[in-house]
């Protein structure tokens, strides 16, 4: 006999799931009498932590679905509400959504565009999946106030999560984690607008190509060595696997100028992953078909990014004809030392940041080229907050930060890593 307590969550949970499959899902352990599954799904409430939710998906509150997810936006819209006073009383707060390929991500992403409607404020969603990164953009593009991305990053297939961003486009930090966090978990009530009022309200508005082109702009602007590019772009091949993400559209993209090969099994966005055990760029045993693919097209070299693109992987062909993988630290340093060679020009007092288990190499080419280090704490929120502050005060010109869990970020507009970003970079780099 399940405890009064959990009965209870179980039966608000009934009235505030909106998602037919979830509670479908519910009524079979009912109906089974499954009382350990139905403990560990209700004993408590998924934990909204400093990087947002990441859980299982499933019914309960203790799983990532539309009423955890629903429950987290009201938490940050009444955040938001409380903090903005005057905004919110002029309607003038914004956030902005993206999700990617994971399985639910499109229906958690409406979720919560409805539940920031619902409290008027206004919300920008892309209607497909899109990099992590190009959220970061979006919010300081659109000067919103928060943003989230639908993503669990490169954890296994059955899960999905929600990261919450302020409005300098870095992840959240405090003192705004905790009191989000307080807020979420006092929600007592969750508005939800129907999405063809908050349309007409102009409550929820869709965008594409109104961030998309800027985005890809950004990143192209940031390329100085057009020659090197010329110059070996017919002959430089490169494999590129998004493995079942969100990436191939805006890599292919940033590398129409060179000859790519994406490996067709990996291109489409699938929440399955039916290709690999762990969508993880880190591991070697994900990349084992991109591998197969370079050896097989002669390719010189290899590319992949995670599902949601925001980190980057990388291996080169060496004179066996074996593909060596780079470590995280190694792309790192060689990112660093690229970036001091050619763009620095006109840099005033250049700054990077590098969290505190990377590699200190990137310290002895620091003082080669006149570089400030700073060290941080591990985490992009960290590295880019970092970023954004030293920007703000002016004395310093941030212009990369890394860590070696393959996360790189450059001083295009994102406040996060970003692998498209990498991508094309890494294929200039090579060029040159």
């Amino acid at each position: 006999m399940l405890e009064k307590s959990i009965q209870e969550r179980i039966e608000n949970y009934k009235k505030n799931e909106k998602n037919h499959e979830f509670l479908k899902d519910l009524e079979d352990l009912l109906s089974k009498d499954d009382e350990k599954a139905l403990y560990e799904r209700f004993y408590k409430d998924l934990e909204f932590g400093t990087a947002g939710l990441r859980g299982m998906i499933g019914a309960g509150t203790n799983r990532m679905n539309s009423y955890t997810v629903a429950k987290a936006t009201q938490g940050i819209a009444n955040y938001l509400i409380k903090t903005f006073p005057k905004l919110a009383e002029s309607r003038n707060l914004k956030a902005v959504i993206a999700f990617d390929s994971r399985n639910n991500s499109a229906e958690f992403a409406k979720m919560a565009s409805l539940a920031f409607a619902s409290n008027e404020i206004t919300c920008y969603l892309f209607s497909s999946m899109r990099p992590t990164p190009e959220l970061s953009f979006a919010i300081r593009k659109l000067k919103c106030h928060t943003g989230v991305v639908v993503t669990a990053s490169h954890n296994p297939p059955e899960y999905n999560g929600y990261k919450a961003y302020w409005n300098d486009g870095v992840q959240i930090t405090a003192p705004h984690d905790n009191e989000i966090t307080k807020e979420v978990l006092n929600v007592k009530e969750i508005n939800l607008i129907d999405e063809k009022v908050a349309i007409e309200k102009g409550l929820l508005k869709i965008i594409d190509v109104a961030i998309d082109e800027p985005y890809i702009e950004s990143l192209l602007n940031f390329i100085t060595e057009r020659k090197a590019i010329d110059s070996v772009k017919d002959r430089l091949k490169i494999v590129y696997t998004p493995l079942h993400g969100v990436g191939a559209k805006f890599v292919e993209k940033v590398l129409e100028n060179f000859n790519v090969f994406t490996v067709p099994e990996q291109r489409d966005g699938d929440g399955n992953f039916p290709t690999v055990e762990y969508p993880n760029p880190e591991d070697p045993k994900a990349l084992k078909l991109a591998i197969e693919y370079t050896k097989k097209e002669k390719a010189d070299m290899l590319m992949a990014t995670d599902p949601d693109a925001d980190r980057f992987a990388c291996g080169v062909r060496n004179k066996v004809g074996d593909i060596n993988l780079l470590t995280g630290n190694q792309i790192g340093v060689l990112f660093f030392d690229y970036l001091c060679k050619t763009k620095l020009k006109d840099v005033s007092s250049p700054l990077i940041v590098r969290s505190i288990v990377s590699t200190h190499m990137v310290d002895e080419i620091a003082k080669k080229h006149g570089v400030k280090v700073i060290e941080c704490l591990t985490g992009f929120k960290w590295i880019c907050g970092i970023a954004e502050k030293e920007d703000n005060i002016g004395k310093n010109t941030y212009i990369y930060g890394f860590e070696e869990s393959f996360g790189y970020n450059f001083a295009n507009g994102v406040r996060d890593k970003d692998g498209i970003a990498a991508s094309l970079i890494f294929a200039e780099l090579t060029s040159y």
